[in-house]
């Protein structure tokens, strides 16, 4: 509504401006105004040349690939104890064990071989296994095989139960006692090397 009356307002202005006389006559004598309309000149697009290829001489050398070596670690050497090696023995009164000869395994056996690591010398001060009481309530016996890797500084890594004795209870109590143990490590020549050994203990009541 607002829109038709401004229209029909600038309507009647037109009118009313052609209907005066000095104004029509100003009009009629004002020079048409010429629009040209002026097209830029048209321009080329430049030419993109392509590439040159680079000599073979010219590009630059791949740089060497730097390999990398994985050394494979070492598995340690099982070494059994001697068949007539003394086996802790675990029941009152306790047996008597006896030392080996410590110069010769420091020395290394000859031809360069492995010694095994010492786990029964009197001086190492290691404790018999605890029979325990219940065990021995329910008379169980038996004889474990324990299998124990002896690092360098002469202490058990690990302690696996190589054979049973039968009865949970013993077992546990050999591992417990040997995983506290403090050994001559093996020798190969003059250098310490880790080394897994099998040590016996049996569980026997006497009286």
């Amino acid at each position: 509504m607002g829109m038709g009356i401004t229209v029909a307002l600038h309507a009647l202005a037109a009118v009313a401006l052609l209907s005066y006389e000095p104004a029509r006559k100003a009009l009629l004598a004002a020079a048409p105004i010429m629009v040209e309309l002026i097209v830029p000149p048209k321009v080329e697009a430049p030419r993109v040349e392509p590439p040159k290829p680079v000599p073979a001489t010219e590009l630059p050398k791949p740089r060497p690939v730097a390999k990398t070596v994985v050394r494979r670690p070492v598995e340690p050497e099982l070494i059994m104890a001697p068949a007539d090696a003394p086996s802790p023995v675990v029941a009152p009164p306790p047996a008597p064990v006896s030392a080996p000869v410590i110069a010769d395994a420091a020395a290394g056996p000859p031809g360069g071989g492995t010694t095994q690591p010492i786990f029964n010398a009197d001086y190492l001060d290691n404790p018999a296994p605890i029979y325990p009481m219940l065990a021995r309530r329910q008379g169980e016996q038996g004889r474990v095989m324990l299998r124990v890797l002896v690092n360098v500084q002469g202490a058990a890594d690990e302690v696996q139960v190589r054979t049973s004795s039968g009865f949970a209870r013993l077992d546990e109590s050999a591992r417990d006692t040997v995983r506290r143990w403090r050994f001559v490590p093996a020798k190969r020549g003059a250098e310490s090397v880790p080394a897994w050994v099998l040590i016996p203990i049996s569980f026997r009541l006497e009286g």
